[in-house]
């Protein structure tokens, strides 16, 4: 019975190593879904600057370098110019150089972070993004339908497919504790709770032999545990008091494994999708990786879904936080907005984006 239970938990945390939840009631959103997946547009024809933001120590980068070398040189444009990454600077000061070579387009080469930091560079200014994944879980490029193992359909795509503008998100976290503060740009999900602590407690070595299902071992080792009190806001409306183990902010919701971990998220909708999870035992944890796993559409009294546009979270003690699979820091604060249509970024041409 306690290795049944034990496999219906892991297949849960397969759909990102998060958390659920117990007896939280709905909060009312007083918002509306917006336009979705708006129409793909071909860039301007002719000759295109191409500056890349590229992590040189990701496997493959070395490859994808060449690729995209040839690509432009068949294409008959000047070449590309590279922007690397280092360990005391993930791409923002690359990002901004690449801007200021009036590039047409930054392809990012890397993982999330390197995503979501050049994301965070190019957001408002109009330039293009396109995505290299050479990452573990590579999420925002699973969220755009980009096969995250060809190497070589990615960079066509980036050089020449088509282009549409999405929501990217904001999240300041600020510890009242420690006097800290700072705000991030995210691009897939955001959260505060135990969700964080599974991507602060995941094993490198492991994560580096088997991907993101390394996350699954953190998330075993973090199941027990107390919930926590919370106040939540949505936009300027009263708080409310919850007890949670975890909030998850979603700007989309498709993670490894082929799961649709949010299937109400969508990119372009001008919304945040947030969960509130706080399971109290095991059936809370066997109700949830259920729902997600199998995609049962039954409202459960463990999760709950609603939209905003705008999130407060105070905490009455610091709790950890996460942004697209990186740590942010702990928080006695956080506050999650969205910002519609502010990313221009590639996508296949000729693809069904529904």
């Amino acid at each position: 019975m306690r290795d049944w239970l034990l496999y219906l938990t892991i297949a849960g945390l397969l759909a990102f190593a998060v958390s659920s939840w117990w007896g939280v009631r709905r909060l009312k959103a007083k918002h509306t879904r917006r336009a979705v997946w708006e129409e793909t547009h071909r860039p301007e024809p002719g000759n295109q600057r191409v500056a890349v933001v590229m992590n040189p120590i990701k496997a493959r980068s070395a490859e994808a370098r060449r690729l995209i070398e040839a690509a432009c040189a068949r294409a008959g444009w000047e070449a590309p110019r590279f922007f690397e990454t280092t360990a005391s600077d993930p791409g923002f000061s690359q990002a901004r150089a690449a801007l200021e070579s009036g590039a047409d387009v930054v392809l990012v080469g890397g993982g999330d972070g390197t995503v979501r930091v050049v994301a965070e560079v190019l957001a408002g200014t109009g330039t293009a993004m396109a995505l290299i994944p050479l990452g573990t879980g590579n999420l925002l490029a699973r969220n755009i339908h980009l096969e995250v193992n060809d190497l070589s359909g990615n960079v066509h795509a980036a050089l020449f497919g088509h282009q549409r503008f999405i929501d990217s998100a904001r999240m300041r976290v600020e510890n009242d504790r420690t006097g800290e503060s700072a705000e991030h740009v995210f691009l897939v999900i955001a959260g505060i709770g135990m969700d964080a602590e599974v991507v602060r407690d995941t094993n490198d070595g492991l994560k580096k032999a088997v991907g993101w299902l390394a996350y699954t071992e953190a998330g075993v080792r973090h199941l027990p545990g107390r919930r926590k009190k919370v106040s939540i806001a949505l936009d300027d409306l009263p708080a409310q008091s919850r007890k949670i183990r975890s909030v998850l902010f979603a700007n989309c919701g498709l993670v490894p494994g082929g799961i649709d971990f949010i299937p109400q998220a969508m990119i372009d909708d001008g919304m945040l999708d947030v969960v509130v999870m706080s399971p109290r035992s095991a059936i809370g944890w066997v109700a949830m990786s259920t729902k997600i796993v199998f995609k049962h559409k039954r409202t459960l009294p463990v999760m709950t879904y609603y939209r905003s546009g705008k999130v407060t979270i105070r905490c009455t003690e610091p709790m950890p936080t996460q942004i697209d699979g990186d740590t942010s820091g702990r928080a006695t604060k956080v506050t999650v907005q969205i910002d519609p249509a502010s990313l221009l970024i590639r996508v296949k041409d000729g693809i069904d984006q529904d």
